[in-house]
């Protein structure tokens, strides 16, 4: 090891006052921080503001199970008008897309992460309504709000809201068509709003799971570990063949240069990157469930994925910085972290965000890596739950990885473009 700067350097030195007023030394890092802080603002708070008015297609179950006699006068049952109302009414807006289906659809797509959330009209319903004109009245109306916890806290708030909203609707127009039925003050006041609503879980997760949120965190160590990972492998690598310098504190120093291409150089932190992820993952899921006491199941295939996962991550950050030098960090950390993050889908909903955010999601990996992670965490490990997407975002991922990085290489070798001169020990 030698020292790049012996320990006493004679002559005078250059003193910070003089070189602050050089406007070259402000220009780059005065840019690029620029960039960044106005990049960061739009893209974390531009996804988050306000998720109602961003709503666009959010798949909701509408289920009609009510079986009962028409109400005198009338053609169809109580539960085909409300439901038929409520998608007359969204046949306007893009805000959700109501699907009907059959009770036991309904709970296959809640388990399988498909719907946000569903809207049951029960099979009594029309004779329990038509029972509130009379003496036989037993029960009040109800109408259930089925939620699902695994998407995410905040999407299944905001569709429990849109459920009850258009129950709450429908009770005020069932009440109209009561009222009319008496002349009684009292009674046409009780009927006014007929229709009790209740909120239930559609499709339940462990009481460890964040309210949701665990498939989002989860999946943000994974791709912090690849990404944190594979830059700590780039500059120790760099460092320990002599191309970067070692500073620790006040100390100094450059190993001998090692002559070594660049595509040589690339092959060796893809394979450290392959295997300092083992004990990473490893050790990220022993945090979590073992000492933390995170909810899960399928561990084998939870430890693989995250695994494959972290190695994509990281061999996308090896091509990065490979190609594009010293910003290549900062290259990396955009791709990974600064558009992944609001485009993930994990806490705010793709369907509850500016369309920009939407077309990130197709292809940003935390979207793909969060939907694979959550599918086994929440969903029993369901291909259509999103694992399978998941699989497949991480096989073109590495594939583009290494495709990438190593066009680049051989490109800047064949071209002669050596990183240094290698110098004499």
């Amino acid at each position: 090891m030698t020292s790049a700067i012996p320990p006493h350097t004679p002559g005078p030195q250059v003193r910070a006052r003089t070189l602050v007023r050089n406007p070259k030394l402000w220009l780059v890092p005065t840019v690029l921080s620029a960039l960044v802080a106005v990049g960061l603002s739009l893209l974390y708070m531009g996804g988050i503001l306000n998720p109602n008015e961003n709503l666009h297609r959010l798949p909701v179950a509408l289920v009609d199970e009510d079986r009962g006699t028409p109400l005198p006068g009338q053609r169809e049952t109580l539960g085909k008008q409300i439901t038929d109302g409520i998608v007359a009414a969204g046949s306007s807006r893009t805000s959700v897309d109501w699907r009907r289906l059959d009770r036991a659809q309904a709970q296959d797509a809640l388990a399988s992460g498909e719907i946000f959330g569903a809207l049951v009209v029960p099979e009594d319903f029309t004779a329990s309504v038509a029972a509130l004109t009379t003496n036989r009245a037993t029960v009040r109306p109800t109408i259930t709000v089925l939620t699902n916890p695994g998407l995410g806290s905040l999407g299944s708030s905001i569709t429990a809201q849109i459920n009850q909203n258009a129950a709450h609707q429908a009770s005020l127009n069932i009440g109209k068509q009561l009222a009319a039925s008496t002349d009684v003050p009292t009674t046409r006041l009780l009927l006014t709003d007929p229709v009790a609503v209740t909120t239930q879980v559609g499709h339940p997760i462990g009481r460890h799971s964040g309210l949701g949120l665990t498939a989002f965190y989860y999946t943000l160590l994974l791709v912090l570990g690849g990404f944190i990972g594979g830059n700590l492998v780039n500059s120790g690598v760099d460092t320990a063949l002599g191309y970067a310098d070692s500073e620790i504190g006040p100390w100094h120093s450059r190993h001998p240069t090692v002559p070594i291409d660049r595509t040589q150089t690339l092959v060796l932190k893809m394979l450290m990157t392959a295997g300092i992820s083992v004990l990473t993952t490893t050790l990220v899921m022993v945090a979590t469930i073992a000492v933390l006491g995170m909810d899960a199941s399928h561990l084998p295939m939870l430890w693989l994925f995250s695994y494959c996962a972290t190695v994509a991550v990281g061999l996308g950050v090896q091509a990065i910085n490979a190609a594009f030098g010293g910003i290549g960090q900062l290259v990396s950390m955009f791709v990974f972290i600064a558009l992944a993050l609001p485009s993930s889908g994990a806490t705010v909903p793709l369907e509850a965000t500016p369309g920009f955010f939407r077309f990130l999601g197709v292809f940003e990996p935390m979207h793909q890596l969060s939907a694979g992670v959550r599918a086994i965490l929440y969903f029993d490990a369901r291909a259509d739950a999103g694992l399978a997407r998941g699989w497949i975002m991480i096989a073109v991922g590495t594939a583009l990885a290494l495709a990438f990085g190593f066009a680049m290489t051989r490109y800047y070798d064949r071209r002669g473009l050596r990183r240094l001169t290698p110098q004499p020990a």
